[in-house]
């Protein structure tokens, strides 16, 4: 049994997919406590993989991407998910922390380290040798070392993402210093929380 705190269906708000249709399945739980979640995931249900399936067909149209995320996916995303996932026609992408080893069939992995997060204690440590996009979460707090070790990390897709502390004066100016480091480094990209910004989920 998996425990899924929602399934619903919108568009990708951030990183390559940004503006693509998928199915969000978020699992509930996470091995780590970042201080800037804003993610309530610690309610659930507890459901089948053919459950889970079902609901989401039931809210997918026609769409057949499915995004796990959560919390932390890995925890509970196992074979028989994948498989069920894979059965019915859906492509799986998973948004990861990347400290936990995936199984097998996850058909895009996002890679969202928190290795450099404050107050972790080394918890946050990656253990994913590659991934098809790191998504890092900006601020001036990273050292210049350490966003040249992800940069470098074997992805297609480099992405820095401000983050979000919740006082718009503060945000500005972390996404200000995120569009001035990109412009100097110009191997990686921009992402936004686009789904904020519209009031979308």
């Amino acid at each position: 049994m998996y425990k899924v705190n929602e399934i619903f269906y919108s568009l990708q708000g951030e990183g390559f997919w940004t503006g693509t249709p998928m199915v969000f399945v978020r699992l509930s739980g996470c091995n780590l406590r970042c201080p800037f979640c804003d993610t309530d995931h610690a309610e659930y249900e507890e459901l089948s993989a053919d459950e889970v399936v079902r609901k989401a067909l039931s809210v997918a149209g026609d769409c057949r991407r499915i995004c796990l995320t959560g919390g932390e996916p890995s925890l509970q995303a196992d074979a028989p998910l994948v498989t069920a996932f894979h059965e019915t026609g859906f492509q799986l992408h998973m948004e990861t922390n990347g400290t936990r080893p995936l199984h097998e069939g996850i058909d895009w992995v996002t890679l969202s380290p928190k290795e450099d997060v404050p107050g972790l204690a080394g918890n946050g440590r990656v253990v994913l040798e590659k991934a098809d996009e790191v998504k890092l979460v900006f601020d001036e707090t990273i050292p210049e070392e350490r966003l040249e070790y992800w940069r470098a990390f074997p992805a297609t897709w480099h992405f820095l993402q401000p983050c979000d502390v919740g006082d718009p004066a503060r945000n500005r100016e972390i996404l200000r210093q995120t569009i001035s480091y990109i412009a100097s480094h110009p191997s990686w990209r921009l992402s936004l929380q686009t789904h904020k910004t519209l009031g979308i989920r």
